[in-house]
């Protein structure tokens, strides 16, 4: 469980292929403090740490995984938004969030407005999930606030200190991000919909 509020960046320090997996081999100052079986939030993607060193820590990505999100869009070098687990008691700054990717979408536009950054993105809405004006959505693992809800896209708008601490510092027109949609949204749409 996560609250979608970033803890700090991680760059890719090395891909393995292992089959169908992929190891990730992430750098960050957050190493030092993991432990192994811990799980942790790249791009708001829930991962399992596998491997440590001082500096570094590893994860793998499963097939599924690699083919629902955008982790198989990473290269060595690349930023990743980090987040650790929630500690049971602490505050929910963010929104409540699993770590579970619900699907991915393409960067329409960005655009500076006042000292703030407004990012638009599009989603294939043939999958069921929907946002809602002033609700939650999760974009590679920052919990935000929906600014401008359509049917198969939306806005959000992005504060100075979000912008430089996350890698929306480098996200821009044509990028695939990662969505996790409001967990209290899904359950009350699968609920209006009907089981199948």
């Amino acid at each position: 469980m996560f609250t979608g509020i970033i803890e700090g960046l991680g760059k890719v320090k090395s891909l393995t292929k292992e089959g169908t997996n992929l190891s990730i081999e992430i750098e960050s100052e957050l190493a030092s403090e993991l432990k192994i079986d811990q799980s942790i939030a790249h791009n708001g993607v829930c991962l399992t740490v596998v491997a440590l060193t001082e500096s570094s820590y590893t994860v793998t990505a499963i097939k599924e995984t690699l083919d629902k999100t955008n982790l198989n869009n990473l290269n060595e070098n690349t930023l990743v938004n980090l987040e650790r687990a929630m500690k049971l008691g602490d505050r929910l700054d963010g929104h409540i969030v699993q770590g579970h990717v619900d699907q991915t979408a393409a960067c329409k536009n960005v655009s500076v407005e006042n000292g703030s950054w407004v990012f638009t993105f599009e989603y294939d809405p043939t999958i069921g999930n929907l946002t809602i004006e002033k609700g939650s959505i999760t974009i590679n693992g920052v919990s935000l606030t929906v600014v401008d809800s359509k049917e198969n896209n939306f806005s959000v708008a992005i504060i100075p200190y979000t912008y430089e601490h996350t890698s929306f510092n480098s996200t821009k027109k044509g990028d695939t991000v990662n969505l996790e949609f409001d967990v209290i949204g899904k359950y009350v749409s699968r609920i209006t919909r009907g089981y199948l």
